[in-house]
C-alpha cells in the first residue's frame, strides 16, 4: 500500500482502436531539422542527441491549459512522433523501423528564455523542455496505415496563421536511424515515444493564443493557452 495515490496519465487515443497506447517515456531529438537548428544559430549535429520529457507532463490534443509559469518566451515546436510497439536494443535502422507502433502529430512546448539561460550557463534544459503541459500528442495511426516515411506535410498554425511549414522529407536523423541510434543508449520498449524533431518557425505564443498542428496522414493536434496562473 502506498501513502498517497499518484494520478495517472492519459494512454494515447489510436485510431480504430478502443485502447489507448500507454505512454512508458519520452524521448525529444534536438535540431533534426536543419533550418531550425540555423534559425536559432545552432550547427547541425553529425549524430542526433536527446532531451527528456516526464510522462505525466503528458497532456492529450484538445487540452486547455494556463500559461505556463517563470517565462515571458513560450514557444511551439511542431512534430512528427513514433511510438514504439516493440522492444529493441542496439538495433539496425530496419529492425528499428519494424518496432514502429505507429506515429502521432505532437507539440514540445519550450520556455525559450530558460533554454537561452541554461545555454548560456551550460546547464541542463529540463527547466526549459519538462513541465507541466509541455507535451501535446494527437490520436496514433498505426504504421501500416500510415505507410512509409517520405515527404509528408508538418505544418503549425497559431490563430489560423501559418507559423511551421516544412515535410518530413527534412528530417536529418530518419525515423529508423533515431531508433537504432537512441536504442544503443536505451532498451527501447513498447509505450516509448519519440519525439522528432521540430521544423523552422518556431516563435512565442501568447495567453489566448489556439495552436493547432497537423501532419499529413495523421489526426491533427490542438493546444489552447489560457491566462497565466
Amino acid at each position: 500500500m502506498s501513502l498517497f495515490d499518484l494520478p495517472s496519465h492519459p494512454d494515447v487515443p489510436v485510431k480504430g482502436e478502443s485502447e489507448g497506447y500507454p505512454v512508458r517515456r519520452i524521448f525529444c531529438v534536438g535540431r533534426n531539422y536543419a533550418a531550425h537548428a540555423a534559425e536559432l544559430g545552432n550547427e547541425v549535429p553529425e549524430a542526433p542527441f536527446y532531451f527528456t520529457k516526464m510522462p505525466a507532463h503528458l497532456v492529450l490534443s484538445g487540452a486547455e491549459l494556463p500559461y505556463p509559469p517563470g517565462t515571458a518566451n513560450y514557444h511551439h515546436e511542431m512534430e512528427f512522433v513514433i511510438a514504439i510497439g516493440a522492444p529493441v536494443f542496439r538495433c539496425t535502422p530496419e529492425e528499428g523501423l519494424a518496432a514502429v507502433y505507429g506515429y502521432a502529430a505532437g507539440l514540445d512546448m519550450t520556455r525559450r528564455d530558460l533554454q537561452n539561460e541554461a545555454k548560456d550557463q551550460r546547464r541542463p534544459w529540463d527547466l526549459s523542455k519538462d513541465f507541466e503541459g509541455a507535451a501535446v500528442i494527437g490520436e496514433i495511426t498505426k504504421a501500416a496505415e500510415f505507410g512509409p516515411v517520405s515527404d509528408q506535410k508538418i505544418v503549425l498554425t497559431v490563430d489560423g496563421e501559418t507559423r511551421q511549414d516544412a515535410t518530413l522529407a527534412e528530417l536529418i536523423h530518419s525515423v529508423p536511424d533515431v531508433i537504432a541510434h537512441l536504442s544503443g543508449y536505451y532498451h527501447l520498449e513498447p509505450g516509448d515515444l519519440i519525439y522528432t524533431g521540430t521544423p523552422a518557425g518556431v516563435s512565442a505564443v501568447e495567453a489566448g493564443a489556439v495552436l493547432e498542428g497537423s501532419v499529413e496522414g495523421l489526426a491533427p493536434v490542438s493546444l489552447t493557452l489560457g491566462a497565466a496562473e
